[in-house]
């Protein structure tokens, strides 16, 4: 539903002509509700739209039509079910000797390689979840930030692999596993007990190594984080928030101080925090060039002053809505980066494109 979709997203937005292959009544995640709903839509802009039943031999053999000019083919496919159509990799490659194949999975090769995988098991299993809630709740990113990930590194794969074809004119079979991409980035965790032989707690308890890391109250009840990890934070910060006399206590003059310190820091921090507004607060932390931010909802991005500058946003349209979202976080030479479509297809938009003498046969 994401990590495939998004791998070839990415590509699109960088210049590639994607056709996205769809069953003859369109994509599943095309009708999904609820949290669903932005699956479609967000991570199939600026493709193309085929519709073929693979499951038919003629539709089988318009699909070899599109690989035998094809550069890439991305799948997200069962290992079994590919091989059942013809179309694993080994099969793939046998025929198209310079078609570089892309295969998100859920594992690389090993003991799990047959297992079903979503991105909720992969941060079960791999820690990421743990780390994330308070001891005994475990609890998944507030996004699908794995999947997309995943399909980062696929994107970024496929991109090396058609470099090193420049040089000589092989293609190759890749394989992203989405566990292997979680494990990735709860690397810092495992290393530090590798190294070490403790155990972080989860991120809800953990032990600071910042004096400031933390979300507190201003006057109206509107929540602020704020960060001082530095020793000129500290300064900056005690000056804000006038607690001068925390500049001269002998027992804060250094870092590892007022991280043991933090028991009885925190609250008169806490306690200065809830005397003064949100708005003048935030100008003045900002001034001082301190960490600090709202405690915003997805929904509130749209009303975000930088979100909304020129290019923070895209339009793209969804048959006769539109609407709005953000592109690659990329700039060039200070320029934004503009992907030349970010619109959806709609269902088969694009078989006539591909398939003229079929569809005129069959008229």
């Amino acid at each position: 539903m994401i990590m495939g979709p998004s791998c070839a997203m990415f590509l699109a937005f960088m210049g590639a002509e994607v056709i996205k292959i769809e069953p003859p009544e369109g994509d599943k995640t095309r009708n999904l509700t609820g949290m669903g709903r932005g699956f479609f839509p967000t991570f199939n802009r600026g493709k193309k739209s085929v519709t073929l039943d693979l499951k038919s031999e003629p539709d089988r053999a318009q699909l070899h039509q599109l690989l035998e000019s094809a550069d890439v083919f991305i799948e997200n496919f069962r290992d079994q079910s590919l091989k059942k159509m013809g179309l694993s990799p080994a099969q793939l490659q046998e025929k198209y000797p310079s078609l570089v194949i892309a295969s998100c999975k859920g594992f690389l090769h090993g003991p799990y390689e047959n297992r079903t995988a979503m991105d909720e098991v992969v941060q079960m299993m791999t820690g990421m979840a743990y780390m994330t809630g308070p001891t005994g709740r475990p609890l998944r990113i507030g996004s699908s930030a794995n999947d997309i990930m995943g399909g980062l590194f696929g994107a970024f794969a496929v991109v090396s692999t058609l470099l090193a074809r420049q040089r000589d004119g092989k293609g190759h079979a890749l394989r992203i596993g989405l566990f292997e991409n979680c494990l990735f980035l709860v690397a810092q965790h495992m290393v530090q007990f590798d190294l070490e032989g403790t155990e972080e707690p989860p991120m809800p308890e953990r032990n600071f190594s910042w004096p400031v890391y933390d979300i507190f109250k201003t006057a109206s009840g509107k929540q602020i984080f704020i960060g001082a990890v530095t020793e000129g934070q500290w300064s900056a910060l005690c000056r804000v928030l006038g607690l001068n006399e925390m500049l001269d206590d002998e027992r804060l003059q250094n870092r590892p101080d007022q991280i043991k310190a933090r028991s009885w820091t925190i609250p008169l921090i806490t306690k200065a925090v809830a005397t003064r507004s949100f708005d003048d607060l935030a100008v003045a932390l900002e001034e001082q060039g301190l960490p600090f931010s709202p405690i915003s909802r997805p929904a509130e991005m749209y009303e975000d002053v930088h979100v909304n500058r020129p290019n923070g946003l895209f339009v793209s349209h969804e048959q006769s809505r539109t609407f709005r979202a953000p592109g690659l976080p990329i700039e060039i030479d200070g320029n934004p980066f503009l992907p030349d479509n970010l619109d959806l297809p709609d269902i088969g938009q694009h078989n006539a494109e591909f398939f003229s003498a079929t569809v005129e046969k069959e008229q």
